[in-house]
């Protein structure tokens, strides 16, 4: 749209023309003068009217809130402007708030009781008061109606569920979480928390949740009101449905009162609000005195458990703020050290299931990274020693178990609390129990120490004959299961007799299938096989057992989140999707010359066996059980377990054909959170799986909806040095599907700074790369944005188009053509700056139109077209070269010739007879040559 023009300094003139162009419908022009009008008027009555104007501008523009500020603005000088004042009413009826456009409407008629416009306005919004009347008290009504139907005790299920499920709906929309506020919803809703019913119980904490999201004061006001203690006896009673919700609840909750203060806050919570610090201090310590509570179920301990580690570390390291940690580690860290110590199977101790020692691993892990300095790791080393230091048999096994937890989770602890004097003696000592229960705490707690390198030596010396012996003579397959992985676990660091080693892999298949073992046991079976399948024998062995992989991909859905890694790294081996260093060659030479051992590959971990293992998992359904790992909250999904998942989701999408089916299984959604929160290696593998499967397949299929914006950021971030040159190549192909779909996706594109590294990637050495970024350049060119950076001045990107478009690469010369077509299409002031680039300018044009390839025949053309119709000076240059007897041969079309080069080459021409630079053919058949 066209934009005010002359009278800089002056006022009057600027209003006439915003008044002229207005009149015309253009809004923006308009905009624009009454704009510049106001900031060089310096007179009151000049300024009242200017705004008014402006506001009549905004209403067109549907840009309400200015509209409105600016008629306000000129009642402020002239509260009779009574066009001002209408404005405003329709401005405030548009905002909704109808109480002050009926005002402003009733003083317009008053002014000029004749005025139809004004007298409509006033009807139309007495009528939508009154509804909305009429509406909100039948809303309250039907909030007290639900509220006593939920508590009416005699009221028929179907109707209570109703009332319940409306009661949710009503409390997700902001004027009906306020309804439910206004009427004493909360008290309301404390009473249906002490239901004996569940769905009475997951609709209240479901309408809380409506209540909270977003919204910093009713938060603060709830959580007040309520009281932590009555949401954590909710998230501790028992059934896992109701515990979760609560969670889910309060997680809610913490990211309500935390980001509160960050973004624009939701519905009427404007006010400056209190610093939420003291609430949020106290559901921590509420939180932090569930752990050892003995009536606190295990669900809702591990609820607790996953709050705390998404709470209290820092997000970001560079915030050097981390008191949250130290004043848990303070007031807590003995509290979680009693979960970590208890012995399940022993009736003392507080409830927990199978996934709660990982996650409290998970937990001290996190404070643990989150301290700055050598005085609070010590401090934290200290507190966990003194917690260990007990004495007698059920102190011992607590004593052990608390460092098997520690050392998966801060190793550095765990390693430090195993060397305090005795502890090895008492764990070798209690191998040999009686106990089975003894024997289970002290093999698991080798298993964590023999996996860290630290200790595995001493452990395989001293450990594993004692272990092997258990594996053969116990009697209990739960002792022989976790025997079997310490066995296998110390492998590198001793020699084994094959055969041990293929009794291992059968008995751990048997247990993997065996269903009466507690899950727990079946678990330890994937741990040894994480070991063991280093061996690609394994590997075989596993992929023709459909039985087993089967009970594999069902463990990693199953509600024991521990098992996520073993299963990770099992399917990492059979892939090899691990990173593996090729040996120096002149190093391999020098070892064989001093008859030392070379390590060969194993003739099974040849790729055409690789693929068959491929194909195998996909048939026994690995993507479903992968894309439930990914979905599963828990701390156990670790980031080293997410690499895993991101390395085996690359490894499945390697061959084009599989890409189909991965996406189908829900692999393409999958990768995107592995994309952003994983290892800095897991986002890199995560990024190119998503660069595979977007350039085979169609984006917006295997990426619906919203979810194809998020691709953009990860495949950028392989625009790196980092990245090899293969994953830029498969970046840059991906990425130019994705700007060639729409201009949003584009305006994607842009603001993850995709463009200057995109136009780097253009000046790379390898051919196929530098044709890539120049395809995807292509395609970004469609955005004004873009077409802009090649219009300023003082850079060579022009220059590089025309040259590359004279290359040998057929490819790059495809692409560079597609883009200066496009760009002189779009600009055309481009066309009189292309014989600046380069002297061989001409040479280059010409090529491209007698080349024999037709794709660069017709951009030749093309740009040939797009020159003359800019400037008749560029038509002449082109006219007096050998480019008109070209375009007369490609213009009369003929066999082989596609039409769509003939048309535009008969344009161009035609052009240049319209200008007078050639005659027509008829003229010149009559023998008065071509010249003008």
């Amino acid at each position: 749209s066209s934009t005010c023009s002359g009278y800089p300094e002056d006022p009057a003139a600027l209003k006439e023309e915003g008044n002229t162009l207005f009149k015309a419908g253009d809004m923006q022009g308009a905009l624009c003068c009454y704009t510049k009008a106001l900031k060089l008027s310096d007179r009151q009555a000049e300024s009242a009217v200017l705004y008014r104007n402006r506001s009549a501008c905004y209403l067109k523009l549907e840009e309400y809130s200015k509209a409105e500020a600016d008629a306000s603005k000129a009642l402020d000088t002239d509260p009779g402007d009574v066009k001002a004042r209408f404005r405003r009413a329709q401005a405030f009826q548009k905002l909704g708030r109808l109480d002050q456009a009926f005002l402003d409407a009733q003083r317009c008629a008053q002014l000029e009781p004749k005025n139809k416009a004004f007298q409509d306005l006033l009807r139309q919004l007495g009528a939508h008061i009154q509804q909305k009347s009429l509406q909100q008290n039948s809303t309250d009504a039907r909030v007290q109606q639900m509220f006593s139907l939920l508590l009416d005790g005699s009221a028929n299920d179907s109707d209570r569920q109703k009332a319940a499920q409306n009661l949710v709906v009503l409390s997700r929309e902001d004027a009906g979480a306020e309804q439910i506020f206004r009427n004493d919803g909360v008290k309301l809703i404390q009473r249906l928390l002490q239901s004996k019913q569940e769905d009475v119980v997951l609709s209240a904490l479901r309408t809380l949740v409506g209540l909270c999201t977003g919204h910093q004061s009713r938060t603060m006001a709830i959580v007040n009101e309520l009281g932590m203690e009555q949401l954590c006896a909710v998230m501790g009673a028992g059934a896992s449905t109701v515990s979760l919700a609560a969670c889910h609840l309060l997680q809610v909750m913490f990211e309500a009162l935390t980001e509160g203060m960050k973004r624009e806050i939701r519905g009427k919570d404007e006010a400056i609000l209190p610093e939420p610090s003291k609430e949020l201090r106290s559901m921590l310590r509420h939180l932090l005195e569930m752990m050892p509570a003995s009536n606190v179920s295990g669900v809702g301990r591990d609820g607790a458990i996953n709050l705390l580690v998404k709470q209290v570390p820092r997000k970001s390291l560079k915030n050097p703020d981390n008191s949250l940690t130290l004043w848990v580690i303070d007031q807590g860290l003995k509290k979680i050290l009693e979960v970590a110590g208890t012995v399940a199977e022993l009736s003392e101790g507080p409830p927990l299931t199978d996934n709660s020692h990982m996650s409290c691993s998970v937990l001290l892990s996190k404070l643990y990274d989150d301290l700055k300095s050598d005085k609070e790791r010590e401090n934290f080393n200290k507190l966990c020693e003194e917690y260990v230091h007990r004495s007698g048999l059920d102190a011992k096994l607590r004593a052990i178990q608390t460092v098997s937890v520690l050392l998966q989770g801060p190793s550095d602890v765990g390693n430090r609390t195993l060397e305090m004097s005795g502890m090895i003696d008492a764990v070798i000592s209690l191998c040999a129990s009686e106990d089975v229960i003894h024997q289970q705490v002290a093999v698991e707690a080798l298993i964590h120490a023999a996996g860290k390198a630290k200790r595995a030596s001493f452990i395989t010396a001293n450990g594993v004959a004692l272990l092997k012996d258990l594996y053969k003579k116990s009697e209990n397959d739960r002792i022989r299961v976790r025997a079997l992985v310490v066995s296998t676990a110390g492998k590198s660091q001793c020699v084994y007799f094959r055969q041990f080693e293929t009794s291992c892999v059968f008995a751990s298949f048997r247990w993997l299938c065996n269903e009466s073992l507690p899950p727990t046991s079946r678990r330890w079976s994937v741990e040894g096989l994480a070991y063991l399948t280093f061996d690609a024998d394994v590997k075989e062995d596993l992929v023709q057992d459909k039985n087993a992989l089967l009970a594999m991909c069902e463990l990693a859905k199953s509600e024991d989140k521990t098992v996520l890694f073993a299963v990770g790294s099992t399917l990492v081996n059979c892939t090899n999707s691990y990173d593996v260093e090729k040996p120096d060659p002149q190093m391999v030479e020098l070892a064989k010359y001093a008859k030392q051992h070379v390590p060969e590959e194993h003739p099974k971990d040849a790729p055409s066996y690789v693929e068959k293992r491929l194909v195998k998992l996909l048939e026994a359904g690995v993507v479903s059980a992968l894309v439930c790992m990914v979905k599963q909250e828990s701390p156990a999904l670790t980031e080293a377990c997410r690499e895993c998942i991101a390395r085996v989701f690359l490894a499945l999408v390697e061959r084009q054909e599989d890409r189909g089916t991965v996406v189908a299984q829900g692999g393409g959604k999958a990768l995107i959170p592995l994309a952003s929160d994983n290892t800095d290696n897991g986002k890199i593998k995560a990024a190119q799986a998503l660069a595979k499967i977007t350039i085979t397949s169609n984006p917006e299929i295997a990426f619906p909806g919203e979810r194809i914006y998020e691709t953009v950021r990860p495949l950028v971030s392989l625009l790196s040095l980092e990245c090899t040159l293969l994953q830029n190549f498969e970046a840059l192909m991906a990425l130019t599907n994705l700007a060639g779909i729409s201009e949003r996706l584009r305006q994607k594109l842009i603001k993850e700074k995709a463009v200057p590294k995109i136009e780097g990637y253009m000046f790379e050495e390898h051919d196929l790369v530098r044709a890539s970024a120049t395809e995807c350049m292509c395609n970004m060119v469609l955005s004004t944005e873009v077409q802009k950076q090649y219009l300023a001045t003082g850079n060579d990107r022009l220059k590089l188009l025309v040259l590359y478009s004279g290359e040998e690469d057929e490819r790059l010369r495809k692409a560079a053509a597609g883009t200066l077509a496009m760009l002189t299409a779009e600009q055309p002031e481009l066309c009189a700056r292309i014989p600046g680039t380069t002297t061989h300018w001409l040479e280059i044009v010409q090529a491209l139109l007698l080349s024999e390839i037709t794709d660069l025949r017709h951009r030749g053309v093309v740009i040939v077209h797009n020159m003359m119709q800019a400037e008749k000076s560029l038509a002449e240059t082109l006219m007096e070269s050998e480019a008109l007897e070209i375009l007369s041969v490609l213009a009369k079309g003929g066999e082989g010739m596609p039409e769509a080069v003939s048309k535009v080459a008969q344009n161009c021409l035609d052009k240049a007879v319209e200008y007078g630079v050639i005659q027509s053919r008829e003229g010149r058949e009559n023998g008065r040559g071509t010249e003008p």
